[in-house]
């Protein structure tokens, strides 16, 4: 029997959220497969082009590659590859190499630029629907910029320095944010006066922001002003030229960057569809994201490119939301079609708004009513955004977010003012990460010598040492009442020897004279039950400590010779603090907690096997796990 097949159109937002649950629905029926078609390998993350326009972080800090996506969904095949047209009739997807028959059919093929037609802006505008935009931008500003530096001319200096943005909604707000951040670094690069370079908006509309709340949309413009942006409402443009702009009111502005974000429309591919279509050269559908005319076709439209009107003349809107929403509808109604089931109505739930000003601003309002400004509230955009991974089911997509965004990135251009991502040279954390898993080495060896000496080891493992039967953990359940010979009591009584001489005194450092306090005096009794349920009696409490000590030598070694350095001092980290808890630690020695997380900095990549190990972890499990990524996936390719 011939399988059924679905094939998505469009690895958007919708058509990724569309798919994904498709393959996690079906994934136990082999009788349907995937196929998802995108004209890329991999998906773009649209809401932070900006960042890459700007100069912020690099094109792959938002490219997640398909294969990495999908690759543990079996029933789904990647294809990459362009539609060029859709047979309805006969249910079948032509793209440039191929074709592929369909029983259900998703197009996720997303939106594009609408200029409406304003004479000039192909030619000489810059667009941000794509990766390869927002590459352009970022190289033509850097070379603008660059050449601006050495013109004589004062005039043509001048229009060189003034960056346009046509549109105030969140593409091109959050666009002339990332100018703000890199203005004074891109004008030091090139010795220049960055008062010389001058941002403007440029927006149709008396104001700006227009899905914001007024009192939001408010503090945004205070915040642009603020910076220098100087703002014109209710001044549409009539022409783009080479060198200058017009305005509708005959101005002109001289400029060389016009960064044109003033409208969105249906992906241009789909007028070869002969569909319905609605404002902006949407696909027209029903409720259940049907496409008119084509319900008995098994034909869908969802995200950016479908026009559902959710209330009169309001159709869906083109962000985030509502394409993951379109897309989880039409999966929703494509298994009700193969189950025999009820299909259910769209109904658009939309949790909030929030547009970044460049890396340290943002305004937010979630769930209609918290409303948010400035750090607060970029931190809920970045909250969103690994919300995102996580719905997705992508935790290395998510890791590498986080990367990028605190970690890797330069110029303190992070919610964090660079405090976080400055780079340092591992090398200098050597000598510490020798010295410290040395420390480790030489109190497990005391452990395992005990009172016998350190270079005769035919007097190890007597009298003093963890691997006798002595219980060395002093946990009052692991005393024996009438033996006070025990490795326990012995410590216990040793212990109240020495406080007949002399009190506990807190002290970060060792004083002769003086007995070091214990972090904790005694254990808190949550801590007492854990680990009274680890070691219930005195056989496992004797495996336990043999075991540390082994384990606390291996964990030594390792910190010494720079092997998994990140997990060996996490791993301290740990084990001090159950000392703590465990009344086993003094106030003398808490510098192990910080010198271990300072070690977690990567200092095994300096003069440690980490240098190898680590990259040749992450490329022979990437390459089981992932498989290998392509340039092109597909049968054809």
């Amino acid at each position: 029997m011939a399988k059924t097949e679905i094939v998505v159109v469009g690895a958007g937002y919708s058509g990724i959220a569309a798919t994904k649950m498709l393959s996690k629905k079906l994934k136990s029926n082999n009788d349907i497969h995937i196929t998802l078609i995108d004209r890329h390998s991999y998906q773009t993350m649209m809401t932070e082009l900006h960042e890459v326009a700007g100069g912020r972080v690099e094109p792959e800090a938002i490219q997640y590659d398909l294969q990495r996506l999908f690759c543990k969904r079996k029933n789904v095949s990647v294809v990459t590859d362009s539609v060029v047209n859709v047979d309805k009739e006969g249910k079948v997807v032509k793209t440039e190499r191929g074709s592929y028959a369909f029983d259900y059919l998703v197009l996720a093929m997303g939106g594009e630029p609408n200029d409406f037609g304003t004479p000039g802006v192909k030619e000489n505008g810059f667009t941000l629907w794509s990766m390869d935009d927002a590459i352009k931008i970022r190289e033509h500003i850097e070379k603008t910029v660059t050449l601006a530096s050495m013109e004589p001319d004062a005039e043509k200096r001048k229009a060189m320095l003034n960056f346009v943005v046509c549109g105030s909604g969140f593409t091109g707000i959050e666009m002339v944010g990332e100018l703000i951040d890199w203005k004074d670094i891109i004008a030091k690069k090139n010795k220049l006066d960055p008062s010389e370079i001058n941002l403007m908006v440029v927006e149709a509309a008396p104001t700006i922001l227009n899905m914001l709340d007024r009192n939001d949309a408010g503090k945004a413009e205070k915040y642009l002003v603020k910076k220098g942006v100087k703002i014109l409402k209710d001044t549409p443009i009539v022409e783009v030229a080479a060198d200058h702009i017009v305005l509708k009111s005959g101005e002109t502005i001289p400029t060389h960057t016009l960064i044109w974000t003033a409208g969105v429309k249906a992906n241009s591919d789909a007028e070869e569809f002969e569909m319905e279509s609605a404002r902006a050269a949407r696909l027209v559908a029903n409720e259940y994201m049907q496409a008119k005319g084509y319900e008995d076709k098994g034909i869908y439209v969802i995200g950016d490119l479908v026009y559902f009107e959710e209330k009169e003349n309001m159709p869906t809107p083109q962000i985030v939301q509502a394409a993951e929403q379109t897309g989880h509808c039409a999966a929703k109604n494509i298994l009700a079609e193969i189950n025999g089931t009820e299909k259910e109505s769209y109904k658009g739930k939309y949790d909030g708004f929030m547009v970044s000003i460049g890396s340290k601003y943002a305004v937010a309002c979630v769930f209609d009513k918290i409303h948010m400004s400035g750090f607060f509230a970029m931190l809920m955009k970045h909250i969103i955004n690994l919300r995102y991974f996580f719905d997705i089911r992508s935790g290395y997509y998510m890791f590498q977010y986080i990367i990028h965004e605190f970690f890797r990135i330069g110029d303190e251009r992070n919610i964090m003012r660079g405090h976080t991502s400055r780079n340092s040279n591992v090398l200098w954390s050597v000598p510490l990460r020798v010295f410290y898993g040395s420390v480790w080495l030489v109190e497990a060896m005391k452990k395992i010598v005990g009172n016998g000496k350190l270079f005769s080891p035919s007097t190890w493992f007597g009298e003093g040492s963890w691997f006798t039967d002595s219980v060395a953990f002093p946990f009052p359940w692991l005393q024996q009442a009438a033996d006070a010979t025990s490795g326990a009591s012995a410590a216990e009584g040793a212990g109240d020897a020495v406080a007949a001489i002399a009190d506990p005194v807190f002290g970060l450092s060792y004083a002769y004279g003086e007995e070091p306090m214990t972090v904790f005096k005694e254990m808190p009794g949550w801590f007492s039950k854990i680990m009274e349920f680890m070691m219930p009696n005195t056989e496992v409490a004797l495996f336990m400590q043999k075991f540390m000590t082994i384990f606390e030598v291996a964990l030594a070694l390792a910190i010494i010779v720079g092997l998994f350095t990140w997990l060996a001092n996490a791993t301290t980290i740990v084990l001090v603090i159950m000392f703590c808890l465990s009344g086993m630690f003094y106030w003398v020695n808490i510098w192990f907690l910080f010198v271990a997380f300072a070690l977690m900095n990567g200092s095994g990549r300096a003069f440690g096997l980490d240098k190898w190990v680590i990259p040749w972890i992450q490329r022979t499990v990437g390459k089981w796990w992932y498989g290998d990524v392509k340039s092109r996936y597909g049968e054809n390719a």
